[in-house]
């Protein structure tokens, strides 16, 4: 039924060939060998796992988790339903285990690892099943990061995330030029005003405090750069460019990085999704066209009946 859908999608007069030319070249897709009962089981475990429903339900399951474990941290609700709280918590672990097992089985445990949010939800799964007892206590605390499950589960998310390490090479070398400029002013400004001012400026690393304190325009002038003007008239000569330098320049250019990172990021994917259509296509064309033979084959046979009958 699949095939004949395909014969209808060709025009008149035209070869399967010829519906695919315009498609660039790939290479030859390596011999398929025949796949097992376990291959099969395997495949439609992961077609389960990846299907809508159960990343929806996977979704909601988090969303539940964030609202028993935000209300675990309040003594109202611990008190009333303490125990009930940790016996949804423990299911929802119960569950997350229960998930990670099945992608294990469907990619195979080398396969599992080779997916970076595999890692990354069995890390976040994995810090919950440390005893969090004596000096690991803490750890009971970072239950919230099963939150950030979420990441990995909403395609939306994984984008940014990817558009974001992406983009970490661009933004390294915006952070290190920030820090130059830090260098730079917070040298001069303990030079110039360290001994009037020493709570502020009167070493290089009390002096890039104050700069950063001035970059987020935080009680930047009436705390800072006027009691400075009070003995140093001209102060401002050195404040405001550090502030158009790094407030308006610099730091756009983050934003400038992280849009430009998101923009190639959704043109990879477009061109994944192309390349898929594109392989789809004519891995359907190369059954079309063996079925057409294989027609041909049999009409030839028979005609021949027919004639030796005649």
């Amino acid at each position: 039924m699949k095939s004949r859908r395909w014969v209808g999608a060709i025009r008149q007069g035209e070869t399967p060939s010829q519906r695919v030319r315009a498609a660039p070249k790939s290479e030859p897709a390596p011999a398929k060998t025949s796949a097992g009962p376990f291959d099969a089981l395997r495949a439609r475990l992961r077609s389960f796992i990846d299907s809508r429903r159960i990343q929806q339900a996977i979704t909601i399951i988090i969303v539940i988790n964030a609202v028993t474990l935000g209300l675990d941290t309040s003594s109202a609700a611990t008190r009333y339903a303490g125990n009930v709280l940790d016996i949804i918590d423990r299911v929802i672990l119960g569950f997350f285990i229960l998930e990670l097992g099945l992608k294990m089985v469907a990619w195979g445990p080398v396969g599992f690892f080779r997916r970076g949010w595999n890692i990354f939800d069995f890390i976040v799964v994995g810090i919950a099943l440390v005893p969090s007892a004596g000096a690991l206590s803490v750890l009971r605390a970072l239950r919230i990061l099963r939150v950030l499950r979420l990441v990995s589960v909403v395609p939306a998310m994984r984008r940014v995330v990817q558009a974001l390490l992406t983009a970490i090479p661009g933004v390294a070398s915006i952070i290190t030029l920030l820090f130059l400029v830090f260098y730079v002013f917070g040298v001069i400004c303990t030079k110039l005003y360290g001994v009037t001012f020493p709570q502020w400026f009167g070493t290089i690393g009390e002096s890039m405090y104050s700069l950063f304190q001035i970059m987020t325009l935080e009680s930047w002038s009436m705390g800072i750069v006027r009691p400075v003007m009070e003995k140093h008239a001209q102060a401002w000569l050195v404040f405001v460019p550090f502030i158009l330098l790094t407030s308006f320049a610099v730091l756009n250019l983050f934003i400038a990085v992280i849009v430009n990172a998101m923009q190639d990021q959704a043109s990879l994917d477009l061109a994944d999704a192309r390349d898929t259509i594109e392989e789809d296509i004519q891995e359907q064309t190369k059954v079309l066209t063996a079925e057409i033979t294989e027609l041909r084959r049999e009409l030839a046979e028979v005609r021949g009946m027919l004639s030796n009958k005649s």
